[in-house]
């Protein structure tokens, strides 16, 4: 079962912040460009920014974002928080491309932390496959600081939202409004009944990693090491959490974008031998010359039936769009036998019903020839989540466009990744876009193997 403890965290003294919460919290440090970063460290000199994303050459920029932690610690500008509570998250937002006059739509979650089990367990269920590079560049920030600085982002199942009274107490304790519009109130639970109610709740789910599939792999490594060198340290030693978001992934509020895959620099490409070679694995559909992006992924919204719920009892589908405007719908043949084709036939028949396995396997590895270590890498790849800037870079004349064929991708329904994770296979990665990003600079978990994480109530009995 899922274990998870309320937080004794560090926090901004909000005090010392003339521009409130919203001058300190950046995205997460794996979304964030160069150039949004020179803006959020122009912001506030203590924003979040400059421990996450720290300056300087090689290793020393983990040095550099120890020191700073040390010193905003001395000076008060961060205070540990010594009543230990989950800390609810409200954030209140328009989907990008809402129509005028949308309802904005409120994700409701809390932060907490969880304890680190291998994914060995079936506790924690990922869903994304990981790179080694994010990982060391993040062990050594976790090694040099000792702070989980950027929460996880996890789902647990409440179909009967039966979590909701007990998250719905506790009193607001800060407000800001993020850069990209998102109005977020952060609230303290920590009434020994909620927190019991929280806990147990959870604790009869498993715990779906939405987000953040680098940083759990990362605190499992960190852990381990430290539990290495320090053998009698406490079951409940701050090294064996990991601070994480936790919503409930049945709450129908809950967003999700694709990840469009735009491939770019074959050795030769030709849009017409594509759809010939895949003519024998999907469907084709020619869509209206230059259509946009919006029509695209209406079309493809049509094909999964309007959307929401499981998508696997509908064949999988993609838009193929090229810079001259043609552009066509890809849907898997019924009359294909999976198991026996020369790359699908290799995936495990729970991928074969998700559009982004069926691209990855059947056309960008098939057909394409890109392998699976080349797709890792993003040898060939961008992965774009806007759409209709991602159709303009294409179709830019030369030199400003760029790339051979954009694949637009219907959202993965949350349903299909539960039972992807639970049936213990994983999908490629960036499979997913959960909207919005979990802001990072609410709460700092510290790490250290001597200091033990507060257990809650339902632990006590």
């Amino acid at each position: 079962m899922a274990r998870i403890a309320p937080l004794t965290p560090l926090r901004y003294d909000l005090a010392r912040l003339p521009g409130g919460l919203a001058s300190v919290l950046a995205p997460p440090y794996d979304v964030i460009s160069p150039a949004e970063r020179a803006v959020l460290a122009a912001r506030e000199a203590h924003n979040v920014v400059h421990l996450i994303l720290p300056e300087g050459e090689g290793d020393a920029k983990y040095a550099n974002a120890a020191h700073l932690l040390g010193r905003w610690r001395e000076d008060g500008v961060l205070v540990r928080d010594d009543v230990a509570a989950f800390y609810r998250l409200d954030q209140t937002f328009l989907p990008p491309g809402a129509p005028p006059g949308a309802r904005p739509v409120r994700r409701r979650g809390f932060l907490a932390l969880v304890e680190l089990v291998a994914f060995s367990a079936r506790v924690v269920l990922p869903h994304e496959k990981t790179l080694s590079g994010p990982k060391e560049d993040r062990l050594k920030l976790f090694r040099a600081t000792r702070t989980n600085l950027s929460p996880g982002f996890m789902l647990y199942r409440d179909p009967r939202r039966e979590l909701d009274a007990a998250l719905a107490t506790g009193e607001v304790i800060a407000e800001a409004t993020t850069s990209d519009g998102v109005a977020c109130s952060l609230a303290k639970v920590g009434a020994p009944d909620a927190v019991r109610a929280i806990v147990e709740g959870v604790a009869r789910s498993t715990l779906l990693i939405a987000d953040g599939h680098h940083r759990y792999e990362t605190a499992l490594g960190y852990a381990g090491e430290v539990s290495s060198a320090h053998p009698d340290a406490s079951p409940q030693a701050e090294h064996r959490f990991f601070m994480t978001f936790l919503a409930n992934g049945d709450d129908p509020d809950l967003v999700v974008f694709p990840t469009h895959r735009h491939v770019h620099s074959l050795p030769a490409f030709s849009y017409d031998d594509m759809l010939a070679r895949a003519a024998a694995t999907f469907r084709v559909e020619p869509l209206a010359s230059r259509a946009s992006a919006a029509a695209m992924l209406e079309r493809l919204a049509q094909v999964r039936g309007g959307g929401g719920g499981s998508a696997s009892a509908k064949a999988p589908a993609v838009v193929a769009a090229v810079a001259d405007g043609r552009a066509a719908l890809l849907t898997l043949r019924s009359d294909v036998d999976l198991a026996a084709h020369p790359t699908l036939g290799a995936r495990p028949p729970v991928l074969r019903t998700t559009d982004v396995a069926v691209l990855h396997a059947g056309l960008l590895e098939h057909v394409l020839g890109i392998s699976p270590a080349a797709q890792a890498a993003k040898t060939n790849l961008y992965y774009p989540q806007d759409a209709t800037a991602a159709l303009a870079e294409l179709r830019a004349p030369a030199p400003a466009g760029r790339g051979d064929v954009l694949f637009l991708m219907n959202a993965t329904p949350v349903a299909d990744v539960r039972a992807v994770a639970e049936a213990g296979e994983v999908m490629p990665q960036k499979s997913t876009f959960f909207y919005p990003k979990v802001p990072t600079g609410l709460t700092i978990h510290t790490l250290d193997p001597l200091r033990e994480v507060r257990v809650s109530p339902a632990r006590q009995q």
